[in-house]
């Protein structure tokens, strides 16, 4: 089922009584494959407001992501969370759409200086699972007023609604950008230097460690601003060996988790502290590891079937399954008392649970 328009939409959330897959361009769906008929919203494309000097935009959810991406560069202007392309690491194929980057709140190596998608977030509409329409938020920042439901789809992964339109606010595209590189590092050196780089007052906008490659740190803005702070920065990191600037996009690499491309096993995502990162890593036995926002983020290629959870045993954050399929869930299970939150949740937006039916609960 394709709906052209949210009416049409809400016509079959209301008449649905088995479960429905929701799909925007099928590049970014994790775990399990949720069971049900299929219900695309590419049809709920198409910009509903643009304006560049309000930093505001507002589209339809079906509409691709590139159409976006394209638009704002046109006038100089970037989505602030660099949404990641998981194409190459999940061997998808497809256009990936804006409410599919909503639904799973994803966010690149921006996010230690801009915010996660959710924080560039302002506004959404959906269809919950009764059929009804239901909006949320507004077009410019000052609108707070309700339960902040804008946050809430961020990251639900379309267990609660459909996503027919979401608002954000944008950012100039930055006039010049230099990237710094340290050699050599092992990973709690590397961790080190990218947390005394992001707590510099240099404005950080990307701080990751490839191992074999270097530690990587980049500041944006403008020209003159650039070569300051790259200055300063080059100071504060050489303490922990010589510092280089290196040209080419390293930062698409990160980004797309290009070192996983094409390798087999099972890739698993961690949240966690940064200062812990590299003892759960040495933990894991991983074939590769990838640093990114400072160590907050992990990505680990591990073999196949492999639970990484009982490996790494308790700790601070959350793992995910991105890739594979394994005898645990794909999605960190929850304590008892935020499990029973989210089950009120779904039972209040979809009472009939026809949204991605276990998606986020099964193995």
């Amino acid at each position: 089922m394709r709906p052209e328009n949210e009416a049409e939409l809400a016509e079959i959330v209301r008449g649905a009584n088995a479960p429905l897959v929701l799909r925007g361009g099928g590049t970014r769906g994790i775990g399990v494959p949720a069971a049900g008929e299929v219900l695309e919203t590419g049809g709920l494309s198409g910009v509903r407001l643009y304006e560049p000097g309000a930093l505001t935009l507002v589209v339809g959810a079906g509409t691709p992501l590139a159409e976006v991406e394209g638009m704002l560069a046109a006038e100089g202007q970037r989505l602030p969370f660099d949404p990641p392309d998981m194409r190459g690491l999940l061997g998808r194929e497809g256009e990936s759409t804006i409410g599919g980057v909503v639904a799973v709140n994803a966010s690149g190596p921006r996010r230690v200086q801009a915010g996660a998608c959710r924080d560039s977030l302002i506004g959404v509409r959906f269809v919950d699972g009764t059929g009804t329409v239901v909006r949320n938020g507004g077009r410019v920042m000052k609108n707070v007023t309700g339960i902040d439901l804008v946050k809430l789809m961020a990251g639900s992964h379309g267990t609660l609604g459909v996503l027919t339109e979401v608002a954000f606010k944008v950012l100039p595209a930055p006039e010049a950008g230099a990237t710094l590189c340290v050699g050599g590092l092992d990973d709690g050196q590397a961790v080190a230097a990218m947390a005394a780089a992001l707590g510099s007052p240099f404005d950080v906008t990307g701080a990751a460690h490839w191992p074999g490659r270097g530690t990587f740190l980049r500041v944006e803005g403008f020209e003159t601003s650039v070569r300051y702070r790259a200055g300063e920065l080059r100071r504060v990191l050489g303490r922990f060996g010589p510092v280089e600037e290196v040209a080419g996009d390293v930062w698409q690499a990160v980004r797309d988790v290009a070192p996983f491309h094409g390798r087999t096993g099972d890739v698993w995502r961690l949240s966690v502290k940064p200062s812990e990162a590299p003892a759960l890593v040495a933990r894991a036995g991983t074939e590769a590891v990838l640093y990114d926002w400072g160590g907050g983020l992990v990505w680990l290629l591990v073999g196949a079937g492999v639970d990484l959870r009982a490996r790494l045993g308790a700790f601070d954050g959350h793992a995910t399954r991105m890739r594979g399929l394994g005898p645990v869930p794909a999605f960190q299970p929850e304590p008892a008392a935020v499990a029973a939150i989210s089950a009120g949740l779904r039972a209040k937006f979809d009472p009939k649970g026809v949204f991605n039916r276990g998606l986020m609960g099964a193995a």
